[in-house]
């Protein structure tokens, strides 16, 4: 998805204008408010009148002067009245040309912050995205997604967060948390948890621009890499992961045509620079795995033994339940379905999996390939219970229904 230009340069200035007022300022939820209210302001104003010649400049400019109106506005005026005035600088003083968006993204995914939390406030302080976007993406009310913000911001504040990137013992954690992060702003959008949409793409957009911008500061990060390849890999077959009608369309059968060529040569080159420069890490893993899957020609063609190699070191470096079902997938198509059921079995007392429909919708396949349609149909219409997904639904219970 393409933002119309003004709109995809608010968003990249967005966490600029906001690093630059906390900077100046201090006050990082009153400094994210009047950076919200500029925004809105240039939604308005500039497809009117034009981008003006800074727009950076503007923006900082604007939001300042709703900072000090939201002061003067407050109960304790009075005490204020000097600060406010101090603030009110011509427009050359304003704050320099300092990018601070990796600071603010380093902020909004601070470990003393919830993960819901940390997405939502990434999502509308570095991604720009308004709290009604933020809600419509979540499903939820946009009065519940305002209060998780506000508590979020709140957060920032009660905690006495400083305005700088982690110190150097620190990085390493903080940046695993951004990471995570990006990665589940992406998943959300590339297959979302409930609704009738498949995917979201404002979500992943914003996930791969955050990603390359991660990047593009921390070149020498592995992981970080991993991460970008990881989804501009999987991004690339979004187009071809539904029909005309919005339904699911299974990876072994999409148009592979109608994959996005220049992401997969990105990505594909990102990953085959990256792997062997640095320790092993899940995203550099999941993108080599992703890779495997692009370059193949068809279904037919995918080198499935060296898939099931990587998920094997995949689940020595990052265990965990997912990581053993999709190892399951590949065990199957290499030494035969029972072998992957097998290994399935072993995920049917994991807590973790209770609430996911995807350890049935795997078995409901991989019962189908060893041919027990019964039995398959059992599972996949339990998990098209389970799954929030009306595509997914759609898909899962018309597989049931094709074995009755």
């Amino acid at each position: 998805m393409r933002l119309p230009p003004t709109e995809d340069l608010l968003r990249e200035l967005s966490p600029q204008v906001l690093g630059a007022l906390v900077r100046r300022h201090g006050q990082f939820d009153a400094c994210e408010d009047a950076v919200q209210e500029a925004l809105l302001a240039a939604t308005v104003q500039w497809p009117a009148h034009g981008v003006p010649e800074e727009p950076r400049s503007w923006l900082i400019t604007v939001a300042s002067r709703r900072l000090v109106d939201s002061w003067r506005s407050d109960s304790a005026r009075q005490r204020r009245e000097e600060s406010a005035a101090a603030l009110e600088l011509p427009e050359a003083a304003q704050p320099s040309g300092q990018d601070d968006t990796l600071i603010v993204l380093f902020l909004c995914c601070h470990p003393a912050l919830s993960a819901p939390s940390q997405l939502a406030l990434t999502l509308r302080a570095v991604a720009g995205l308004s709290t009604a976007e933020i809600a419509r993406a979540f499903l939820v009310p946009e009065a519940t997604m305002a209060q998780r913000i506000s508590r979020a911001k709140q957060s920032i504040k009660v905690a006495g967060l400083s305005f700088e990137l982690p110190p150097a013992n620190e990085r390493a954690d903080r940046l695993r948390v951004v990471l995570h992060v990006l990665y589940l702003v992406f998943n959300e959008g590339y297959a979302t948890s409930s609704g009738p949409s498949l995917h979201r793409a404002e979500l992943t957009t914003e996930a791969i621009r955050l990603a390359r911008l991660v990047h593009d500061r921390m070149p020498g990060e592995a992981e970080t890499t991993g991460l970008l390849a990881l989804l501009l890999l999987t991004d690339a077959r979004r187009e071809a992961r539904t029909d005309a009608d919005g339904c699911l369309i299974p990876l072994a059968e999409q148009q592979r045509e109608l994959w996005n060529a220049a992401q997969i040569e990105e990505g594909v080159a990102l990953i085959t620079q990256t792997l062997g420069t640095a320790p092993i890490g899940p995203y550099q893993l999941q993108a080599a795995i992703a890779a495997v899957h692009d370059e193949a020609g068809s279904d037919a063609e995918t080198d499935w033994p060296q898939i099931l190699a990587l998920y094997e070191v995949l689940e020595r470096v990052a265990p965990g339940p997912m990581v053993t079902l999709n190892r399951a997938v590949a065990l199957a198509m290499v030494d035969g379905p029972r072998a992957g059921l097998a290994l399935l079995g072993t995920l049917d007392a994991d807590d973790r999996m209770r609430h996911t429909h995807r350890l049935d919708a795997v078995r409901g396949h991989l019962l189908e390939l060893a041919g027990e349609p019964r039995a398959a149909r059992v599972a996949y219409l339990s998990a098209a219970r389970m799954t929030a997904s009306l595509p997914e639904q759609r898909y899962l219970a018309l597989r049931g229904a094709r074995l009755a």
